[in-house]
């Protein structure tokens, strides 16, 4: 049986929608304060962020609208070789139905296509759900932030080879 949902590149006409759900949902676990992605200049327009070498980002849809994202990139000021899981976020209706699962592995195939060598995951306490799907995926927890995104609001950190 097909899951419900549908994995896709993203398109320009994402944009509007791939912002309005990180703008719902880093609020929702309290990251919405100085030091998050939410505030991050490519939220408005993922699509051109991501059209880049090396980089990719895919939406959720379900019953044809956009309900989740997540994508790929370069870690910024990290090693070579080593990117970042970026802005995976889904609103409730995408939770609990595999999404999480599937976007993980299409990310982290984007991520092998692409000629990395690990993946690096920022993220906060609270969200447990998430780091339960990190730690199934192979992930395993750092003591302290890689790279320079800029998150300094985050807390936890993880990193999985490819």
């Amino acid at each position: 049986m097909s899951p419900p949902f549908l994995i896709r590149p993203i398109t320009p006409r994402d944009d509007a929608a791939v912002a309005a759900i990180i703008r719902a949902v880093m609020p929702e676990f309290g990251a919405d304060g100085p030091g998050f992605a939410i505030h991050d200049t490519e939220v408005d327009s993922m699509h051109a962020a991501y059209a880049q070498p090396h980089s990719a980002y895919f939406v959720v849809e379900l019953d044809g609208h956009v309900v989740g994202g997540g994508g790929i990139a370069a870690l910024v000021g990290g090693e070579p070789g080593v990117c970042e899981l970026r802005k995976m976020y889904f609103l409730p209706e995408a939770r609990g139905i595999g999404a999480g699962r599937a976007m993980m592995e299409r990310c982290l195939d984007a991520a092998r296509d692409a000629g990395f060598a690990r993946c690096y995951i920022e993220t906060l306490t609270g969200m447990d759900a998430a780091q339960a799907l990190y730690r199934r995926h192979g992930f395993v927890a750092l003591c302290a932030p890689m790279g320079g995104t800029g998150h300094h609001g985050c807390d936890r950190y993880y990193i999985r080879d490819l």
